[in-house]
């Protein structure tokens, strides 16, 4: 029996909710995190749900209404044949869904009814619970969002104008106040950016002029859910519209300010595209990954603060290192972790590097791309084919080709480091015993020295008596 039946047949409510619902409506790939409301208090939902034998259930959340349940099955015949009834003349409940409310995926949330009430300045809700389905989804965001759906029959409860809002493409606040709603928890405010991002959709006036008003509100929330939250934004379908609404409403102040620096400032004289401009489209045409969105964001971040003009020509000399310290202040002050602020920083620092690249590169300066990008050389070829933004065809389809032959060079050369790999015939317990040296600040210069020359092609990695006498020339010219 499904954990739908087993609520029903104890005279409870049980509801899908949330974005959910919302993809269901417009036919969107729905995301494996079901959520699901009750009119039965947290000790009602442990007990029923034990009638399902779960493998876990987590209950850290239950002070707010929330039990977390972990399953591991299989879909029975069962939920086919109720897949295939559950209907309500839009489109049908997918697998997947039934098997997560039935709990045979790995984990739903089941909460109670609830009305959240902020206090004054707080980021946190006092919660208390409710008894109706019509007051839990008045507190939520935007109708798009209020919507449940009866998991047996279909049935859509939508007392607020969601699917109204879905025909329409509009994104608008709860209720007639919107910014108190706002107000209620300012992260709103980057959500309804973000949700324009995902679906394309605009934002009523009303709650529009609610996100200019209500902006600085967005200082009270805690870094690490705003840069969840934009996150999101970043890697969703649409993000320069998002990006766009942020700086057209005074939301990016309290996001990334630094942002606002690159609006209006021109890359080439008696030009109009800016380099607000160019980042938006580069965003856009990088792939929906983190790394990649964000080093997309901030690769020419710099630019404002590096701006130089010499005999009528603009240049940026050296934007690709400060960008880098810029990277990671912004993202070290969004609570990101240290891998991903090094991982993000050496995109932005190399991206005029892969750029630069041309056919007469030799294979050494190509290897030194690759050894400097590392793990990230993927991510790098694909910012640097987004990174060309001209208007011109051509001059786009050429620079293409280029990343593109680049591409199958670092390959070739990946396959040869794969038979004879890159490394120096002499390591640093070599030279210390050729050398009868102790360890000091001699030895690495030497170590990089040898290796720079077999990464040029220029000493084979297993000739150890030419490395010797290589070594011997560099130590006679540079004794200290």
């Amino acid at each position: 029996m499904t954990i739908a039946h087993i609520f029903r047949a104890a005279d409870k409510e049980l509801y899908m909710v949330g974005g959910t619902v919302r993809d269901l409506l417009l036919r969107r790939p729905t995301s494996p995190d079901i959520d699901l409301t009750t009119n039965a208090r947290p000790n009602e939902i442990k007990r029923l749900i034990a009638e399902t034998h779960p493998d876990a259930v987590v209950t850290v959340g239950e002070q707010f209404g929330t039990v977390r349940v972990h399953y591991r099955r299989h879909a029975s015949a069962d939920d086919d044949a109720q897949r295939d009834t559950a209907a309500d003349g839009t489109s049908p409940l997918p697998a997947a869904l039934i098997a997560q409310v039935s709990g045979d995926l790995d984990i739903i949330e089941i909460t109670t009814y609830r009305s959240d009430q902020y206090a004054d300045g707080s980021r946190k809700p006092e919660v208390t619970f409710g008894d109706t389905l019509a007051g839990d989804l008045l507190r939520r965001d935007f109708p798009i969002n209020a919507m449940a759906r009866d998991p047996l029959s279909g049935e859509i409860v939508d007392p607020y104008g969601g699917r109204e809002d879905l025909e329409r493409g509009l994104i608008r606040a709860v209720g007639n106040d919107p910014a108190s709603r706002f107000d209620e928890d300012p992260l709103r405010l980057l959500r309804a950016a973000r949700f324009a991002a995902q679906l394309g959709f605009e934002i009523e006036p009303d709650t529009a002029d609610a996100l200019a008003l209500q902006a600085p509100t967005l200082a009270r929330i805690s870094r690490e859910r705003v840069r969840d939250e934009f996150t999101k934004l970043l890697v969703a379908e649409y993000p320069a519209r998002g990006l766009r609404l942020l700086v057209d409403s005074g939301l990016m102040p309290w996001i990334v300010p630094e942002v606002l620096e690159l609006c209006g400032v021109s890359q080439r004289p008696a030009h109009s595209k800016d380099v607000y401009d160019h980042v938006l489209r580069v965003v856009e045409r990088t792939p929906a990954r983190p790394a990649t969105r964000w080093a997309g964001l901030l690769h020419d971040i710099a630019k404002p603060r590096t701006r130089s003009v010499e005999e009528g020509k603009i240049h940026f000399f050296g934007h690709e290192d400060v960008g880098a310290v810029m990277a990671r202040e912004i993202l070290h002050r969004l609570k990101f972790d240290r891998p991903f602020i090094e991982y993000v920083s050496r995109l932005v620092k190399l991206h005029m590097r892969a750029n630069a690249y041309l056919p007469e590169w030799t294979d050494g300066a190509v290897r030194r791309l690759m050894l400097d990008a590392g793990e990230g050389l993927h991510d790098l070829l694909d910012l640097s084919r987004a990174d060309i933004t001209s208007y011109r065809q051509d001059k786009v389809s050429r620079a293409v080709a280029r990343v593109n032959e680049m591409e199958l060079r670092c390959q070739r050369l990946r396959e040869e480091a794969e038979r004879v790999p890159i490394r120096s015939p002499l390591d640093g317990n070599d030279l210390m015993r050729i050398f009868n040296r102790e360890p000091g600040p001699w030895l690495r210069p030497l170590k990089d020295y040898l290796l720079g020359l077999v990464i040029d092609g220029q000493l084979a990695p297993d000739d150890r008596e030419e490395a010797t006498q290589l070594a011997t020339a560099f130590l006679a010219e540079h004794p200290s």
